[in-house]
């Protein structure tokens, strides 16, 4: 058993029927206007992997090697898609420009991470396929980018291919720091550990980025076509729509990354990597600087059920909100 002192703070709790029978806990920080360190709980400068909150530095990359992408196609290269028809319709085209097809992608085959989206698939008589993996946008972007270049689309997830080092520059650029660790995210991609202050502050940097470079190009394209960096039912879709200005992007093993547009930026993750949990923390830190929509309702909502019922709830219990 791990010593208390080295525990995580709660930042979640489990509630069933007036009941606490669970704990989340996690790390977080939230980032001043000027950029300086306003909340942190647990130990937020540790390097953590923040999986799919990568993908805005890395469609940084495709831009950076000059692939002509905008508006959202552009938004698509940075998403974890639902899986969606007008998703999908998307990373065809970014392929059909390059003279590519769903046949060159290397993401695993999969089902649309949407759970409505997967039960039509399946009862449609679909199966697994890697155009419908939720990070087929991003890997259609980087080969249709190597495709351009000139550069060996066969070996694109390799981490010393010019598009994987683009990569990690752009997340090392914008987060101020060198990578920590190097893994293979699920997708198969290369996966580059900062720490979640370093995220905060790399949101925070593609939100202040001069017009026209490419981290503003990025983030203004996710922050003008939200619905294809998620879905239609999705929480960073439906915070980005609610709040304009906004960016926002969640990763696997509940990571959450949100620039506001006034340079406040926040980055947690769930230690345990519960997912359920990231509605509810989300909202209760964004009431703690002040935004007060009722978007922020349907985010944190996490009800827990018995016998068909609503018994309980997930609810955020973060220090110093």
């Amino acid at each position: 058993m791990p010593d208390s002192a080295d525990l995580l703070p709660v930042l979640a709790e489990v509630v069933r029927s007036g009941f606490t029978e669970g704990h989340h806990r996690g790390s977080l920080v939230v980032l001043a206007a000027d950029g300086t360190v306003d909340l942190a709980v647990g130990a937020p400068e540790r390097p953590i992997f923040p999986r799919s909150c990568n993908k805005p530095f890395q469609a940084v990359a495709t831009l950076r090697a000059g692939l002509p992408i905008e508006g959202e196609l552009l938004a698509l290269a940075a998403a974890s898609h639902s899986g969606e028809s007008f998703h999908l319709d998307g990373v065809r085209t970014i392929l059909a420009g390059a003279g590519l097809a769903a046949e060159d992608l290397q993401t695993p085959p999969d089902l649309p991470l949407d759970p409505t989206e997967a039960e039509h698939h399946l009862a449609a008589g679909g199966t697994r396929a890697p155009l419908l993996m939720n990070c087929s946008g991003k890997h259609a972007a980087w080969l249709a980018a190597s495709k351009a270049n000139g550069w060996e689309t066969a070996s694109y997830l390799d981490p010393g291919h010019p598009i994987q080092r683009l990569a990690q520059e752009a997340l090392e650029e914008a987060s101020g720091e060198s990578i920590a660790a190097l893994g293979t995210d699920g997708c198969g991609a290369p996966l580059h550990a900062v720490s979640l202050v370093g995220l905060a502050r790399g949101y925070r940097s593609l939100l202040l980025a001069e017009p026209g470079t490419p981290q503003r190009r990025v983030a203004d394209a996710m922050r003008a076509h939200p619905q294809y960096v998620a879905g239609t039912r999705r929480p960073d879709t439906w915070l980005m729509q609610a709040v304009p200005g906004t960016l926002s992007k969640m990763g696997a093993e509940a990571v959450q990354a949100v620039a506001l547009p006034d340079g406040r930026a926040l980055a947690f993750k769930i230690d345990d990597g519960a997912g359920r949990a990231l509605g509810p923390v989300l909202a209760a830190v964004l009431r703690r600087l002040g935004l007060d929509d009722a978007v922020l309702e349907r985010i944190g909502a996490a009800p827990l059920h018995g016998g068909g019922a609503v018994v309980g709830e997930i609810r955020a219990v973060v220090e110093g909100l």
